[in-house]
């Protein structure tokens, strides 16, 4: 046996500097001379390379890679040469590193073959699992790139037609009056389409889309599959069909169908498991951009209640109002204004501007129930002193601890002016501007709304001619900081001298010359919510002038 060996493999004590210690060696030695022939090998390459033979080329038996590196090494006449580098190459399923070794005389050249396979699929697996980290990373960045959920849903298709599958339909719960898909080609643009489906006629579709319990991915037979469930355009056979549920935090995103082609592509363990993962993804972002749209529906429909209105002229006088709340992302704030014709069942109409303690939603919601309450009295509204004393009792009674201030200003339309009683509670006093650039102030004053439990003030009377207007106004214009330094008020001082030269101007044209000289002076500058109101008597009006609706001014 051990001479029957010794004859296959060329094994035998020489004295040539190969060494015998090759002959034991776990891996595959092979020994071959410069011409290429083989010298000797060992057990472990006579069962790795069984077509090689000692006194044969080394070509006959040794796969390419091996026989091209010996050539190479064996080329130079100068052996021995420098320590050869080592070589990599596969054979029979295997890979392998080969490494050199000249012998003494450097008539034969050993070659140590380690098998390297298990390295190499560690290595593949290592590389497959970061392609696959990084491809999950970067759809998360995509996913949640936006809260808009119609991109969601695109990106979504998109991604999952270009690393899960030839092609995909996402499913979202239906809303009622049909199911919304979004479809995804391999190439192509997504598409969103609302079918007339019965969920049912995808198996496992239903339990997917219910989310609870958490549901597996399920295989499905690719002629159980109808035909909407199919992407337009999707060419070729459907050879394997997956149905995977899109988890969201506590309610079901929805439900991706993945379509491949090619009878070989059904899924492995590590790409079912990359696809559940990127499913997790994707089903917290499109819930998160559900959960957004629904909330900003509701917040836009509260939001529309708070806005500031739009004025018009009534009886032949201007009212335009103007509005900047104190943050750049909000639409409303604690400032606000308001005109009701009528009020009071007379011929009066009555306007209030107010400012809520505080800034942002909080003080929204306040201005919206004193606005409610405001209107709910307006049969009160002749009698400011009693309108007052209503209100505040209703804010001191709530569990809200902000106060307000307010100015009220009732508009009694004369054949040759307009009457106005001004009421200021907390508030600034109106400025009147003459028809010569004069500006005087009205001589009203008066408590805090909200937090005593009586109001005082006093009530001034004035009069407007044709070309002279009144400026209701909040603090947060006088208040608002600026100049060189950024911290010098605009001031009532500044504000008089800007009102000089709006004689006779619209109120439209009043109110943006004042935004635009506070918005000046602040400049990027942090700023309290801004709201103002003009009240203006045309220079050529009459009475039974027909009402026209004046702009009011949001700044943002």
């Amino acid at each position: 046996m051990e001479n029957a060996e010794r004859e296959a493999t060329g094994l035998r004590d020489d004295a040539d500097g190969v060494g015998g210690a090759w002959r034991d060696a776990p891996c595959p030695v092979v020994v071959a001379d410069r011409a290429g022939t083989v010298a000797a090998l060992n057990t472990a390459a006579a069962a790795a390379f069984p077509g090689l033979r000692p006194d044969t080329p080394l070509r006959r038996g040794a796969p390419p890679w091996l026989t091209a590196a010996h050539r190479a090494l064996t080329a130079s006449p100068d052996l021995p040469a420098p320590a050869p580098k080592s070589v990599r190459g596969s054979h029979a399923g295997r890979d392998f590193t080969a490494h050199a070794t000249l012998t003494a005389g450097g008539r034969r050249v050993v070659w140590w073959l380690i098998d390297d396979s298990e390295l190499s699929a560690a290595r593949e697996a290592l590389r497959g699992e970061r392609e696959q980290a990084a491809l999950l990373a970067r759809a998360s960045g995509e996913l949640l790139s936006s809260l808009n959920e119609r991109h969601c849903r695109e990106t979504t298709a998109r991604l999952s037609a270009r690393y899960l599958a030839d092609a995909a339909v996402l499913v979202s719960p239906g809303r009622g009056g049909g199911l919304p898909v979004t479809y995804g080609l391999r190439g192509a643009d997504p598409v969103h389409a609302v079918v007339r489906a019965d969920v049912r006629s995808v198996p496992g579709l239903t339990e997917a889309l219910q989310g609870l319990p958490p549901t597996p991915s399920r295989w499905i037979p690719p002629d159980a599959l109808p035909e909407w469930a199919v992407p337009p355009g999707f060419e070729g056979p459907v050879d394997s069909v997956a149905v995977i549920p899109l988890p969201g935090p506590g309610v079901p995103a929805g439900a991706l169908i993945l379509l491949r082609r090619g009878a070989n592509r059904s899924s492995s363990d590590r790409e079912e498991v990359f696809a559940r993962l990127f499913a997790v993804r994707a089903g917290a972002a499109l819930a998160a951009a559900r959960m957004y749209a629904e909330q900003a529906g509701i917040t836009a429909t509260l939001m529309h209640e708070l806005l500031p209105p739009r004025l018009r002229a009534v009886q032949g006088v201007e009212y335009a109002g103007g509005y900047r709340p104190s943050g750049s992302g909000e639409r409303v704030g604690g400032d606000f204004y308001d005109v009701h014709p009528g009020a009071g069942g007379t011929a009066d109409t009555l306007a209030v501007l107010g400012d809520v303690c505080g800034k942002g939603l909080d003080a929204a919601v306040l201005t919206g129930r004193i606005r409610n309450t405001l209107h709910a009295l307006l049969p009160e509204a002749d009698d400011h002193h009693r309108l007052l004393t209503l209100l505040n009792s209703a804010l001191t009674t709530s569990r809200h601890t902000r106060f307000a201030t307010l100015v009220l200003a009732s508009v009694r339309r004369l054949p040759d002016g307009a009457l106005l009683r001004l009421t200021s509670a907390g508030h600034p006093p109106p400025l009147i501007v003459r028809a010569d650039g004069a500006v005087e102030e009205a001589a009203t004053h008066g408590s805090l709304i909200g937090v005593l439990p009586a109001v005082h003030s006093t009530t001034a009377t004035t009069k407007l001619a044709p070309g002279e207007s009144c400026l209701l106004f909040t603090d947060g214009i006088t208040e608002a900081r600026g100049g060189p330094l950024g911290d010098t008020l605009f001031g009532t001082g500044r504000l008089r001298r800007a009102l000089t030269g709006c004689a006779r101007l619209p109120a439209e044209a009043i109110v943006e010359r004042v935004q635009t000289l506070v918005a000046d002076w602040v400049g990027p500058r942090p700023h309290d919510d801004m709201a103002l109101t003009a009240i203006t008597l045309p220079p050529t009006t009459r009475p039974d002038d027909a009402d026209r609706p004046t702009q009011g001014r949001l700044t943002p």
